[in-house]
Formats: structure tokens, sequence, C-alpha cells
């Protein structure tokens, strides 16, 4: 019997993201999966302790014990398209014990709990966005004299990658992931592809959900994508940049104002100071792979330093540029934009960690950031100071250190989810040194 001739019974996955941000799960048939909507299906304490080359870390908190149950978000129902089938449903889940309560470990709870202590002590509420960074790995094409010819932005390589840049935005907007642009970046081989802000919640799961549905539409037209920060010695980094902004309680944007410095308002200074006071620990949970350093290093346009800059991309946090045509509304555009993530994270972690680092400042009254213009490189050893312009880690394991020492950060965590996540990460260091160069490459590009 042939592939065409076999019957295809269409899936639905019930998933989650672990610590790494690998996409994992269970299937089922789709005529079945009615009933496992209220009741999920089950799960292994231990699987938070994967690493993401797919090997259990050894030792972590659970070893073989304890069962656990994928509670499926019926908000998060999705699709992706399949060859020669019908398209399998995706929904998102939260990890619950077995008598339904949340667990402590669940990465997506993590981000739950962040925004309702956010809700519960301001009344605000976050907007967010995931802009994600990729490459295209045979996009290496060169001319006679060695000279790449991807070019950044250029109508040649939109239509030269047909039809892969329609099927993607097909494919997001069949699965209701409200898709914005797509454009070839900068570095060779470097694609961008963009989505429309949401709540918190929704946004952090449509990172996910995107990370997922690029990678499969490319392979099914016969291309290979990788969100790996970086994907070969030397080349350029693809990152992710998280924007966010606040709401009040009616759901109006409190952002700007016009009358205060970079036009951020009082409550959002304080936010934005919150994350910035909290930036060294928050690296290691927004950008937690080895090769993620080689990324943020100054003058790749990643993050140069730890300050609040306009119209510069090496601050960590970013004012966005207004559009500031007649007639529009400012207060609905303006956002910051968090620089240091990548796809080596869980999208809800980061965020929900830049929630937390956020309220943190609110609760503490922290005065705004002074706002960085223009070079960031010009400043004087005295202006870094006075501007308080922190340095970042400089590998996993310095941000890992970082971690560790903010007290803060850490108590976010239940002892068992940060201890695994602490286990996880010593452990792929450990892991990936002892690969040779191209190895560590390899092994990140099909990671992600």
């Amino acid at each position: 019997m042939s592939e065409q001739q076999m019957r295809k019974d269409p899936l639905a996955v019930i998933l989650t993201s672990d610590l790494s941000g690998q996409c994992r799960g269970r299937s089922v048939r789709q005529a079945d999966f009615e009933k496992y909507l209220s009741n999920g299906c089950g799960w292994v304490p231990a699987n938070l302790a994967l690493n993401p080359f797919g090997a259990i870390v050894e030792p972590n908190p659970f070893g073989s014990v304890g069962d656990l149950r994928l509670r499926p978000d019926p908000a998060s129902l999705s699709q992706i398209s399949t060859a020669g089938a019908e398209p399998t449903t995706l929904v998102l889940s939260d990890i619950v014990n077995q008598d339904g309560t949340p667990w402590d470990c669940c990465p997506r709870t993590f981000l739950r709990d962040a925004i309702a202590d956010l809700k519960a002590e301001t009344g605000l509420s976050v907007l967010s966005s995931f802009e994600h960074e990729f490459m295209l790995l045979e996009d290496d094409e060169a001319d006679d004299d060695g000279v790449s010819t991807n070019i950044a932005f250029s109508l040649k390589n939109l239509l030269e990658k047909e039809p892969l840049g329609s099927s993607i935005l097909a494919a997001l907007h069949d699965a209701g992931l409200e898709p914005e642009m797509w454009l070839p970046e900068y570095s060779a081989k470097q694609w961008e592809v963009t989505v429309s802000p949401a709540d918190a919640l929704t946004a952090a799961d449509r990172a996910i959900l995107l990370r997922e549905i690029v990678r499969n539409t490319a392979h099914q037209l016969g291309h290979r994508a990788s969100f790996s920060p970086v994907v070969e010695e030397n080349g350029g980094g693809s990152g992710v940049h998280v924007h966010v902004s606040l709401l009040d309680a009616d759901g109006t944007p409190v952002t700007y104002d016009p009358t205060r410095e970079g036009g951020l308002s009082a409550v959002a200074g304080s936010f934005a100071a919150g994350i910035l006071r909290h930036a060294n620990a928050v690296i290691a949970l927004a950008a937690s792979g080895v090769v993620s350093y080689e990324r943020l290093a100054p003058g790749r346009w990643s993050v140069g330093g730890a300050f609040l800059g306009e119209n510069n991309r090496e601050a960590l946090l970013r004012i966005c540029p207004l559009f500031e045509r007649p007639g529009s509304k400012p207060e609905k555009q303006y956002n910051l934009e968090f620089r240091a993530a990548d796809a080596t994270t869980n999208p809800w972690i980061v965020l929900g960690a830049l929630i937390r680092a956020g309220l943190e400042g609110i609760r503490a009254q922290l005065p705004a950031p002074h706002v960085i213009s223009g070079d960031f490189y010009a400043l004087t050893p005295a202006e870094l100071d006075q501007y308080d312009v922190g340095t970042l880690p400089t590998s996993l394991g310095d941000a890992l250190d970082q971690l560790d020492r903010d007290t803060v950060v850490t108590g976010w965590f239940s002892p068992r989810f940060y201890e695994t996540f602490q286990a996880v990460k010593r452990a792929e260091i450990e892991y990936v040194e002892s690969l040779s160069t191209a190895d560590r490459y390899r092994a990140y590009t099909a990671a992600y």
C-alpha cells in the first residue's frame, strides 16, 4: 500500500514548552480530542529536566517519581499544516497536579501568576508581541567573488524565496497568530517575521507556536529554518525582540507621556527601571543558550549595555520610534523593546520575568532611567557611570552566577523550579564545552 493510499487520521497535539523553549507534548486522534479538553493527558515531572538536545539531566529534583497532567487551554487552540493530510490541531497547556491544582514548576503558570500579580497590585496589564529572527540555512549562495547574494530587505530575495514567505504568512494567519510582516534581514541567510500585539499570555503562546509553524512550513517547501541565536562561527545573530506596553484597567494605554523624558510615563519609567535593576539576572532567563552570548556583544546590533535607549539598537531596552503623522495616536504606538532574548528560552518565562521585574520597579517607585539617545559608544566613562549604564554577562555561566546572586529574581520561582533550571543549564554548558566548535553550532542549529 502506498503512502497516498494509506488512511490518515488527523492528529491533535497537547503541548507545553520546557525550560529551553522546546515544544513537547502528546498527540491523540482529532476525533477523540474533545474528551481530552477537560481532563488533559498524562505528563512526567522529569520532563522539565530535558535539555534542548533531548536528554534528561541528572540529577534533578524529580527522578522517576510522580505524575502530572497537561491541561489544555481551549483559548490557545491552533493548527499546523501537514503534507498530504488535514491540518494538525495544536493546543497549549498548563501543567497541573493529578488533582487539578497548579504545579509549582509549570512555566505557563509562572507567566499567568505574574500577569495576575501585576493586575492585582497596580490594575495594569501588558500588551506584548515577540519579533522573531531566524536563518534559512540553504541561503549561502555567493557570487564568483565569494560575496553573498543575500541582500537585506530586497525584493529580489523576497521573490526568489516564493512561495515560502506567502506560505508562512498564510500558515500563521490560519493558525490565528495575526501575522504582520515577513522580510529578509541584515545578516546573510537571516529573515524576520512579526505578528500583531496581544495580551501577555496570548503573545507568549503565539511566540511558541510561531517557531513551530515557520520551521514546519519551511520544511514542507524544501527549506530549513533555524532560530538558533548563532548558526556558524562569526556568523550573524538571531534574536527575539519582546515588545511591551502597559494598559490600565479600562484598556487605555498608559506607557506614553509626552511631557516626560523620552515620552515615558512615570509608571512605565518605574517598570523599565525594574527591568534594568534586575537585568543581569533576567538575561539568564531570556538568553539561556551557550551560543546566546556570542550574539550579546557590543557592535552586533543586539545589546551593548544595560540602559534605556532611544533610536539606539545597542540598548537592552529601546523606546520604539513613533510614526507621528497627523491624526496619529502615539499612546497606542508607544512601547518598549527588550532586545536580549532569543529562541533558547521559553517565552512564558521571559515575559513573566519581564513583568515581575517591572512590577518590582513599580513597587519600589523607582525613578525612570535616563534615556540615552544617539551613539552609545560615544559616551565617556564618566557619562556611563552618571547614567548608571550596566554591563551584561559575557557567558551563560556568568549569567547563571549573576542570577544566583539576585535573590529577588530567584524568589519568583518555587525551589524545585529554580533548581531544575540551574541544573539543566549547567549541564548544557558542560555538554557543549565537550563539543568541537563546528559541532557546537550544529547542535544548536538542529535543536532550534
